[in-house]
């Protein structure tokens, strides 16, 4: 029996953990099943009918609770019907939970930016994800960089770690039907052409310098700045209402962008620019990649290894780079094409059906481990 946390996959709005719970489940159970395991879902609220209508199969174990669900509600759960493994993909280990387990570790942002976070945030993130890496039988990273993180930052054993690359979205496509990418504009007020941004608004993902770096570039082009505010997004939005109003005015915020109209969003664009200081994988580069756009993204963290050699990286500490960047990729064609090109090649090596794969061989490793 995989016991699996599935709480993550029925947030309201999705971000990056959210949709790695969900593709990964949607992948997993059929891979499981057909090994012949048995799959039990915990859920923190009744899922909708259809998340896992597919799988009837499937144990859904409903435990609402108002406050502590991780540490209370599914902890009492665990040591009633303890499962042969459990399996959490975006959350915590239950505190008093000692049986085979396997964590994912997404990312360690806040050792390099502790500034980015409430500090009650912070404290909960160095504590959770070094009691995962310490309690977790195997640890799962998104990356190599993730890995090295987890590694140095929390002394976790290099030999418990399996790095298992998420895969993406296999709905986003290129969107070649100009209506279709007209109408999505028009609902987000944005008037072509435009270079864009998708994901949080927030401190880590450098988006004070892309500001800036836009605003010296001098193009006719918009800036979008597609996701819902973050924690301290004030400081982004003051540099925004800062600009001389010829520029401010062409910087456009949609705030939290429908799952259905990213790939449109995406198709439109002449470039995605993601200069983020830090990520542990980075999914709005393969996102841009799966649909035919070309990619600025940084040369740090996990963003050289995800974007391959299908992106133009800049140093994100280095405004003036990020500015040549965006020159680069609006007035190139040929070298923007290029990139399109390889960015399909790319996407290629991301599937979920084998991050599956390895994750199911990680588990079954797990599950005969001894502690």
């Amino acid at each position: 029996m995989i016991g699996i946390d599935a709480s993550r996959t029925i947030t309201g709005q999705r971000t990056g953990t959210e949709a790695y719970a969900t593709f990964l489940l949607q992948a997993l159970i059929p891979l499981a099943l057909a090994h012949h395991h048995r799959v039990r879902l915990y859920f923190n609220q009744p899922p909708p009918s259809q998340l896992f209508a597919a799988f009837p199969e499937v144990e859904q174990v409903d435990i609402p609770f108002p406050r502590l669900w991780t540490h209370l509600r599914l902890a009492a759960e665990l040591h009633q019907r303890p499962p042969d493994v459990f399996f959490t993909p975006a959350h915590v280990i239950p505190l008093s939970y000692f049986g085979p387990s396997v964590a994912t570790v997404h990312d360690l942002g806040y050792h390099h930016f502790p500034e980015a976070h409430p500090w009650r945030q912070l404290v909960y993130l160095r504590w959770s994800t070094r009691h995962n890496g310490r309690r977790a039988r195997r640890v799962v990273a998104d990356s190599q960089a993730t890995k090295q993180d987890l590694i140095q930052l929390d002394g976790i054993p290099a030999d418990k770690i399996d790095v298992i690359y998420p895969g993406v979205d296999p709905a986003l496509q290129p969107v070649t039907d100009e209506s279709v990418i007209t109408a999505v504009l028009h609902k987000y007020h944005i008037t072509p052409p435009y270079l864009l941004y998708l994901s949080t608004l927030q401190p880590r993902k450098n988006l004070v310098r892309l500001i800036q770096a836009y605003a010296a570039s001098n193009l006719p082009h918009r800036l979008v700045l597609a996701g819902k505010p973050g924690w301290l997004a004030q400081p982004i939005l003051e540099t925004i209402s800062n600009l001389q109003s010829p520029i401010s005015q062409k910087i456009v915020l949609t705030g939290f962008v429908d799952e259905a109209d990213k790939a449109a969003l995406l198709s439109g664009a002449t470039a995605v620019l993601y200069p983020s200081l830090y990520e542990g994988f980075g999914f709005p580069v393969l996102e841009a990649q799966a649909c035919g756009t070309a990619v600025l993204t940084a040369t740090t963290s996990s963003l050289p290894e995800v974007a391959g050699d299908a992106a133009l990286l800049v140093d994100p500490l280095d405004t003036a780079a990020i500015t040549q960047g965006i020159q680069t990729l609006v007035h190139d064609e040929a070298y923007r094409h290029q990139l399109v090109q390889r960015g399909f090649e790319n996407v290629k090596k991301f599937s979920w059906v084998e991050t599956a794969v390895q994750l199911l061989h990680s588990l079954e490793k797990a599950a005969r481990e001894t502690p």
